[in-house]
C-alpha cells in the first residue's frame, strides 16, 4: 500500500517507519504524502491506541531530499510547506493518541521538526538533532519555531537555529528536548515499554490531556481553567472513567479499553 514507509499494528501499537534508508529517510513528494495518508489511517483505526514514529536504517529523518528538489525544478517553498509538511505536523499534534518518536539516528531540518512534534522522544545515545536550515540560508519550518522556544527557551533556540548547532542525544536530554536516552541496543525495548503503557492507558483521557497541554502553552490561566472543566466533563462520561473508579474501589488494576 505504501512505497516510502512501513506500517505495522500489533497489540494496540501502530509503528510507522520512514523507509528511505539510502537517503537517510529524507522527504520527497511520495514520502510526504504517504506520511499524511498513514497518519489519517492510524487516527481512524480503533486498534491503534499508541503510535511509534521512526526511521529505517541509521537515520530518523534528514529533512528535505535536496537532490529530489533540484530535479523537480523551481517550486514555491511556502506552497510546499502548506501542502507537504504542515499537514503532517498538524496530524501529529491533532492525533487523539500519543505519538512516540523512536529517535534512532540523526533528525535534521524538517526531520528535527518531525521529532519535536511528537509527544515523547526516546533517543538512542547515537542520535543527534540539528536545525540545519541556516546552512542553506533558509529558516526554521514545519513547526520548529513553535516547539523549540517553548521547550528550551528563546536564547538557546536562537543559537540552535542560527548556528545549526548539532545536539547529541545526552545534550538534548539535558535541555529537555527528549524524554529518555538509552544505548542503541536498548532502544527497541525502551520504546516498546512506553508504547505498551500508552496502548493500555485511557486513550480518550490521554487525547484530551494532549489538547490541554498544547493549549496551555499559549492560553491565559482563565482560559485554561475553563478548558480543563470542559475536558473533565468529557472524561467523566467515558467508560474508562467508570472502569478506573471500579478498579480503585475493588483494589485491582484497571482494564482500560480506550472508550
Amino acid at each position: 500500500m505504501f512505497t516510502s514507509l512501513l506500517l505495522h499494528i500489533n497489540e494496540g501499537i501502530a509503528t510507522i517507519t520512514l523507509n528511505r534508508p539510502e537517503v537517510y529517510n529524507a522527504f520527497n513528494d511520495p514520502l510526504s504524502y504517504e506520511l499524511q495518508d498513514v497518519l489519517k489511517q492510524v487516527e481512524k483505526d480503533a486498534a491503534a491506541r499508541a503510535v511509534v514514529l521512526t526511521g529505517a536504517g541509521k537515520a530518523f529523518c534528514s529533512g528535505q531530499d535536496l537532490k529530489a528538489s533540484m530535479e523537480a525544478g523551481s517550486r514555491s517553498l511556502g506552497e510546499s510547506l502548506h501542502k507537504r509538511y504542515n499537514p503532517i505536523i498538524r496530524a501529529i499534534r491533532n492525533m487523539p493518541k500519543p505519538v512516540i518518536c523512536r529517535l534512532n539516528g540523526v533528525a535534521a531540518g524538517a526531520g528535527c521538526s518531525l521529532a519535536l512534534a511528537c509527544d515523547m522522544i526516546i533517543a538512542s545515545e547515537t542520535a543527534t538533532l540539528i536545525e540545519i536550515f541556516v546552512n542553506i540560508a533558509l529558516v526554521l519550518d514545519s513547526g520548529s519555531s513553535y516547539f523549540l522556544p517553548r521547550t528550551i527557551g528563546y536564547h538557546r533556540a536562537f543559537e540552535m537555529a542560527t548556528k545549526a548547532t548539532k545536539l547529541t542525544a545526552p545534550e538534548a536530554l539535558q535541555l529537555g528536548l527528549v524524554n529518555k536516552v538509552v544505548p542503541p541496543e536498548q532502544l527497541d525495548a525502551a520504546v516498546q515499554a512506553e508504547a505498551a503503557f500508552y496502548a493500555q492507558a485511557p486513550t480518550k483521557a490521554i487525547a484530551l490531556m494532549k489538547k490541554m497541554l498544547t493549549r496551555g502553552m499559549t492560553e491565559n490561566l482563565d482560559a485554561v481553567l475553563d478548558y480543563e472543566a470542559h475536558c473533565q466533563e468529557i472524561a467523566g462520561r467515558t467508560a474508562d472513567n467508570q472502569e478506573g473508579i471500579a478498579a480503585f474501589i475493588e483494589k485491582r488494576k484497571p482494564a482500560f479499553k480506550g472508550k
